[in-house]
């Protein structure tokens, strides 16, 4: 009997088709890849993954994207504790933080800040306002300083550049890192350029060799100049910090910040109808799937919420929700802040369409389904129920605002 090697023509069509179900089990495992900027990324999450520093790395999301593996399983890892007792110079990280948290932009950011910092140099991040996170420690903040105030909330660009260069007269930090997004960082970046008198590096996609190498010509060229004191970066310019924790020591300016003349008044966020919002830049998306029987309760819930409509393959098919408002691989890809699935088994492809959102609420009646295992927090249960008790709690807690303000 010869030892031919037989090919399968079923196999390869099912490794080729990305909306298969069984595609992602055909595909061998990815541990890097190349982000759209051009930087290589790699996957924290394999299985015995091990970092630079020796470190081995275990999947903590319990399954990627409906695998076996079990939540159970995973080890904690104690990461090393990385300190600056006494910094030679400062590195000056100004993250959006949206939503009071910080982004993987920001992550990004601050992986960058780490590359100029080296052994000698601190990370220092500049928060404005109140904030929700609570990982500046594991994402490479050494030193935390929050300017507090009402001056700085809400849309204040003058007052929060007055602050920075209170920041810049006494820490002097070395270089200042901002986001080059749309979200605040790109403007800031530039209004405290003008300010310094300093001619900032822009859509900063990589630093190498005392370079910058940022977007030109709509994108489609690279740009290298000397590294500049002041770069506002893209996201994917560098790695974000997952080997070490840091101390995250907080640090006061020793001065007040100086009031500015605003000649710009802030009159708030604009009401917005969610369902105005496109998918791909919603940050609140309540999806329904085939578990959803009441499609009434359904709109109500999304309603009193406020969040953005969304649904799966099946919903739309059966007619309940528009094309537009289809999520996954072959619908439309998001990157909400939250992402709420009531009733969605977790089918492979909207698995893919969902892989980028931050936080994932799963309310379904299989323990077992794939959207559980991929969510970070579960709702196990009738979903009618849980979305009359959940409007009712929202309702509860609106009303108690108002007596508060009253």
């Amino acid at each position: 009997m010869s030892d031919i090697i037989r090919r399968d023509p079923r196999a390869e069509w099912i490794a080729r088709n990305r909306l298969h179900p069984l595609h992602a089990a055909m595909q061998p495992a990815q541990h890097s890849w190349m982000g759209p900027n051009g930087v290589i990324r790699k996957n924290p999450h394999g299985i015995g993954f091990i970092g630079p520093n020796g470190i081995k790395r275990i999947d903590r999301s319990g399954a990627q994207q409906g695998g076996a593996t079990k939540r159970s399983a995973a080890v904690e890892v104690q990461l090393p504790l990385h300190q600056v007792p006494a910094p030679a110079f400062y590195i000056s990280v100004v993250p959006d933080m949206v939503g009071g948290r910080l982004s993987s932009h920001d992550r990004d950011l601050l992986g960058l800040a780490h590359q100029l910092a080296g052994k000698d140099g601190a990370v220092l991040a500049v928060v404005f306002g109140e904030h929700k996170e609570s990982a500046f420690a594991s994402a490479g903040v050494d030193r935390l300083l929050v300017l507090e105030g009402e001056e700085f909330s809400g849309y204040a660009p003058e007052q929060r550049v007055q602050g920075l260069r209170a920041v810049d007269n006494q820490f002097s930090p070395r270089h200042w890192l901002l986001p080059d997004s749309r979200t605040g960082g790109g403007e800031l970046g530039r209004r405290f350029a003008a300010a310094l008198g300093e001619r900032p590096a822009t859509r900063v996609w990589q630093v190498k060799d005392q370079a910058c190498i940022g977007r030109a010509g709509a994108g489609l060229q690279d740009l290298a100049r000397p590294l500049a004191r002041l770069i506002l970066a893209a996201a994917e310019c560098a790695e974000p910090v997952s080997e070490t924790r840091h101390e995250a020591l907080p640090v006061e300016l020793s001065t007040a910040v100086a009031r500015s003349l605003s000649r710009i008044e802030d009159l708030g966020a604009v009401a917005v109808d969610p369902a105005a919002i496109p998918m791909a830049e919603a940050e609140f998306i309540f999806s329904g799937g085939n578990g959803v029987k009441d499609w009434g309760l359904f709109h109500r819930t999304a309603e009193a919420l406020g969040a953005t409509e969304g649904a799966s393959r099946v919903a739309v098919d059966d007619g309940f929700m528009a094309r537009d408002r289809q999520v996954g691989a072959s619908g439309t890809w998001v990157t909400a802040r939250v992402y709420v699935a009531v009733g969605i088994s977790g089918a492979i492809q909207h698995l893919q369409g969902i892989g980028a959102c931050d936080k994932v609420v799963a309310i379904n009646l299989d323990p077992g389904c794939d959207m559980i295992k991929r969510a970070d927090l579960s709702v196990i249960g009738e979903s009618a129920e849980i979305l009359q008790a959940l409007i009712a709690a929202v309702e509860a807690y609106r009303n108690d605002a108002k007596r508060d303000a009253a």
